[in-house]
Parts: structure tokens; sequence; C-alpha cells
């Protein structure tokens, strides 16, 4: 196999010397079922992909010209290849996704990884022979609905996964006030003496305090459950049953109470966008997934169908839409009809590998056959796809484009406006605008209580968003307790030495910022300029916030280290919104981590709890006098003693315990 070298090629010895290495992996590789991996010259991971024929499918990239595409110049970065062989095309979609999952590759449709869907749990089983009451309320004999997010065992009932926590929140609500099932915890329920508000406003049966047996319990959690499962119209057959039961024995309030259910049910029922009682057994469990790509940017909206029940949705963003779709449809075996498949197709793989799925799946758009057999071989199950479904099966595909599309809309919108936020502040600060997206700003404050547990915090805005993978905390150590000034000092020269040392900074290393902003005025600004010139430094990226009259938001002034004078911006500004956002930020983040060292210190690092003799009176007082437990811990024994109630032998006790 050959390939005309590019002018650039033959113009550097060393690239066409790797091209040829690279053309003679190619040609050794098998027709075997594998995975492939792209890296460049600094050995960073490009692309990951799958095939169903190696050899073929690496073939494609070199062989064809892509002229000056995205996938040309990706092409012509390939500087080593690696590929994996396996036994199965569904083997090599589990390889994919888990080297996608952990190298994060650059030209990969990539999705946020959050698997942890929450479930409705109903604790114990249901048993529905026990018929007599039981003369304790035990907490087994009652299972208890609850929100749950883990893994699922097989002690319990689970309902889901639900595409959100509010989702489960309403059904929980739903099963309360239908079924009347208890939802507080054990230990709440074995020590109550009488009933809780929620059986005074009806959202609960009593358990707890016997006024409901356990057969009758049973029977409710057994009709949650049905209805759970979609057998809506055999619940509310059930509960008739129940009625005209309690009724021929003259127990009219028991059937008075099971006809407040039916009613109850029925007005559910009525109120749910489809007549769960008209549906097939096939629609009770289903997943629709819509695709919609628009303005460089993509949304994969996941509506979910459980127990014959519409959940509700959720919208998911991926990252390297361009460049990954475009890279997908080049070198697929079968090639795809649109980006949008590309982004779809992507989303699935990435979503159902290690997830449970229903065995239907409604889509916007076609996907892959080999796809559907590998996520569903991983799955255990038997997955088949429909994307011109009609019936119900359209109208709920319908809801879930119209979601894609307004998830969409809205993100460009919010994009839209963050764009003009940063052209906005460049403009002000006198900087470049031919590349707003590369702009990079890093914000740092310092956050602690009393000097107790300093941090502080460097935040990054890049691209037109805060970038949190790229946050960085900083414990504050050797400084006087209170001295922000040394701790700024501290932070910005761990932060910005090693760039300073190296004359060519490696690939992995932190691109250096446009805009360094610290949170504070003109003491602030002058210290940071000082490190920086310290470090042969830029002072002109330095820019301080300071607080305005009255410390009033919409007041702030810009400070410059290399002498301009002082800017006030609009109120209304949209660069000093932008300033704002990143700002408040940075204190977050440094209060977050503030806060929780300070309670690690003051749980971990402290035994006053376990200490005899200790009670809370005495350890508020030495808390109060020594300003926390690393206060009572420097403590000397003499010192101790001049706490009220410490006697000589309890603080002897005390101070061995802390040390």
């Amino acid at each position: 196999m050959s390939e005309p070298l590019s002018p650039e090629t033959s113009a550097n010895p060393s690239v066409a010397e790797t091209r040829e290495r690279l053309l003679a992996q190619v040609a050794a590789l098998p027709a075997l079922p594998g995975v492939y991996r792209y890296f460049d010259a600094a050995g960073t991971v490009l692309y990951v992909g799958k095939a169903r024929n190696l050899k073929k499918r690496v073939t494609s990239y070199f062989q064809k010209d892509h002229g000056g595409t995205r996938i040309g110049a990706m092409v012509m970065r390939i500087a080593a290849l690696e590929t994996t062989v396996v036994r199965t095309e569904a083997e090599a979609l589990l390889l994919e996704n888990n080297l996608i999952k952990t190298l994060h590759p650059r030209f990969n449709i990539l999705f946020r990884d959050d698997k942890s869907y929450p479930y409705l749990k109903i604790t114990g089983s249901v048993s529905l022979e026990n018929s007599a009451a039981e003369s304790k309320a035990v907490p087994g004999a009652f299972p208890r609905v609850a929100y749950y997010r883990g893994a699922v065992d097989r002690k319990h009932q689970y309902f889901g996964p639900y595409p959100g926590a509010w989702a489960v929140k309403e059904t929980i609500l739903l099963l309360q006030k239908v079924f009347r099932l208890r939802t507080c915890e054990d230990s709440v329920f074995s020590n109550r003496t009488r009933p809780c508000l929620l059986y005074q406003i009806q959202r609960c049966s009593g358990p707890c305090v016997g006024l409901v047996s356990s057969q009758d319990y049973q029977q409710d959690v057994a009709a949650a459950v049905a209805f759970l499962a979609g057998d809506s119209q055999q619940v509310l057959e059930d509960l008739q049953e129940r009625m005209n039961a309690h009724a021929q024995v003259l127990e009219y309030e028991k059937a008075a109470q099971v006809r407040n259910q039916i009613g109850a049910l029925s007005k559910v029922l009525h109120q749910q966008s489809m007549e769960a009682s008209s549906l097939s057994s096939l629609d009770r469990d289903v997943d629709i997934l819509a695709v919609k790509v628009q303005g460089g940017r993509a949304c994969v909206n996941l509506a979910m169908v459980r127990g014959s029940r519409h959940l509700g949705d959720r919208a998911y963003f991926p990252t390297h839409v361009d460049e990954g779709a475009s890279w997908h449809l080049e070198g697929a075996d079968s090639q795809a009809d649109s980006t949008e498949t590309a982004v779809l197709e992507a989303f699935m793989a990435q979503h159902y590998l290690g997830q449970s799925l229903p065995p239907w799946l409604l889509t916007s758009h076609p996907v892959d056959a080999a796809l559907l057999e590998g996520i569903g071989e991983a799955a255990g199950v038997k997955v088949r796809a429909q994307h011109q479904p009609r019936g119900q099966r359209r109208v709920w595909l319908d809801m879930a484009i119209q979601g894609a599309e307004i998830s969409l809309a809205r993100l460009l919108a919010e994009e839209g406006s963050q764009r003009e936020r940063t052209r906005q502040l460049a403009e002000v600060l006198d900087l470049p605008q031919q590349d707003l997206d590369a702009l990079r700003i890093e914000c740092f404050d310092v956050s602690h209580t009393a000097g107790e547990a300093t941090q502080a915090s460097c935040v990054v805005y890049e691209n037109h968003a805060m970038r949190p993978d790229q946050y960085r905390r900083f414990n504050v150590t050797g400084v006087t307790a209170g001295d922000d000034y040394a701790a700024m000092r501290q932070v910005l020269h761990r932060r910005y030495a090693r760039w300073a040392e190296s004359e060519e900074p490696s690939p992995t290393a932190i691109k250096w910022p446009d805009v360094v902003l610290v949170d504070g005025g003109v003491g602030q600004v002058s210290m940071a300029k000082q490190v920086f010139e310290s470090l042969g430094l830029d002072i002109s990226v330095i820019v301080g916030v300071e607080k305005g009259e009255g410390r009033k938001v919409g007041l702030e002034e810009l400070v410059f280290a290399d002498g301009r004078d002082k800017l006030r911006l609009r109120h209304d500004s949209a660069a000093l919104m932008l300033v704002a956002q990143i700002r408040d930020e940075a204190h977050r983040f440094a209060i977050t981590g503030m806060r929780a060292k300070r309670a690690k210190v003051r749980t971990s690092g402290s035994r006053l709890e376990d200490i005899p003799g200790v009670g809370p009176k005495k350890r508020a007082r030495l808390l109060q006098r020594f300003g926390g437990v690393r206060g009572v811990q420097n403590a000397s024994v003499e010192e101790l003693m001049g706490v009220e109630g410490i006697s000589r032998e309890l603080a002897q006790t005390i101070y061995r315990s802390l040390h």
C-alpha cells in the first residue's frame, strides 16, 4: 500500500519517515474486529475507534485524500498507532467506550459520564400471607418507599432508572397520596409514639403506631408495585373488589378509605397524557432518544417510559461534535447518513454500556444494528430500535424531538450571550479579538475563618465557559493567620513558578492566561505585581477586582498592575457581568474548599467528644477559649486548666488524648 506524500511531508524527512512507518504498520493489520488508537507526536491520544475489520477501517484513513478538512488535519498529526484485536464487535464496542471514558480523545464525540441515575426503592418484599395485625409495629413488616441512587441488590425492589431526582420525588408523592405508604427511616418508625404530620394530612396510613394492619398495608404495597409496573387497570379492579368486600361485612370506614384511593388513582390516570390501559405490554418500558444538531452544537434528549408512565426527559450536550462527527462519518464501515446519526450512536454507546436498558428504543434517526447488538449483549437483554413509530410511540418521539430542539435553542442563546460578554471584556481590556474562543482567564481568591483552614482557589474561564476540570485549590501554610496578602503571594508563586522556569513549556503544561484576576484592590494587585516581576512574567495580565463604594454589587472597579488608571464599568455592562461571574465562582470554590478543610480538622482532627469527663458544656468552653480544636491541641496543661471546670487531672487527660 502506498500514498503520495504531501508537500509538507516531502519537505520534512522525519514526517515522511513517520508516515512510511505508519503505512507499514497499517499494511500488517489483520482483517479482524478490534479497537484502534491514534496518537500525536507528544503521545496525546487523538482518536479511539472500533472496527469490524481493522485492516479495512484503518486503511481508509491513510488512502484517501482528505484535503484541508479537519480529518486531513487530524491525519497529518498522527504519529503513532496502537490496535487491540478482540473476538467480536460487541467486545470492540465495550473496549472502545472504556478507552474513551479513560482517555477523553480530542476527536471523539464525548458525553459527560453521568451514570448514577436515581431509582425508587421499596424496602423488603411484599407478602400477603400475614393476615393478622401486628401486636407491635416492626419496620420489616411495613415496607418503605424511598429515593435511591447507587447499585441495586436483590433485598429490595427498585423501579427506574428515572431521568432525574424530581421524577422520583414526584412519584413518591403520588404513592403517598394514593396508597399512603410510609417514607420515614426505620429508626424514626421504631420510636414513634403517635402518628406524624403525614398521617394527619392523609399521606401515610400510620403503621408506626398500629393504625393499619400488616395485611392491609401489604395490600397497599402490592397495589403500588403493580401501579409502578404499569398494571393500573388491574389495580383499579382490585381496589374495587376490596371496597365491595369491606362494604359487605359492614366495614364502611375501610370501604370509604378504599373508595378515596380509587378516586385519587382515577384522577391521576386521567391527568396523564396517555391512558395506561390502552397501551400494549411492549410500551411499558421504553426509552425515546431524539437528536438535534445546529450551530456547531448538539443535543440528545432522552425520555423514559417506565410502567407505561412517561417519567420526563433529560437533555445531554456532547463536546467535540464537529471533529468527532466528521471523523466518525469518514471512517465508518457503513457510511452514516448524517451528523445526527453519529452523535446519536456515540451517545447510545457511551450511555447504555454498563447501564440497565429497556427492550425497546425509539430513535429520531436509524442506528446501526451492530450497535444495538453490542449494547444488548453487554446488558444481557435483546434490544430493538424503531425510528418511524406510529400511534402513541409517535407522540412520545415527537415530544422528545421538540424537547431536543428547545433545549438546544436555549443552549445556543446562552452561549451567544456568553460570547458577547467575552467580546466586550476583551474590548474593555484592549485584548486581541481575532480568536476569542482561546481567551483564557484565571481568577484567584483566598478564604479562611479567622485564619483557620486557609485555602485559595484558582478557577479558569476559557472558550466562553467556566472549566471546572481545570480548577485548582491550594492549601496555604507557613503564613500568619489572616494575612491574605502573604497567602495570595504564596499561591501565585506556586501557580506560575514552573511556567516561568521552563523555556519551552511541554504540551501538557498549562496555557499562559490572557488575564489573571485577583479578588482585591490596589494592595492585592501590588503584591501580585511583585510576584510576577520576581518571576520575570508579564504584569500587564494582572487585573484586580476592587469592591466599590459600600461594597455594593455593580460598583466594582478594575485595577491594573501596569499603571493604567482604574476602570469603572456601567452596572449593566456585559463585561462587568462576566468579571462578576468569574470572581463569584472563585469565591464559591474557595469557600467550599475551606469549609471542607475546616470540617475535617474539627472532626477527624479532634477527639474531644471521646474524652471521658468532657461533656458538651466543657467542650464548648474549650472551643470558645482557644478558637477551635487546633487551638485546644496547641494548648498546654496549664492553659487548659484555665478553663472553667477543667481540673489538672482532666487537663492532663485532654492533653494526652490530643497528642
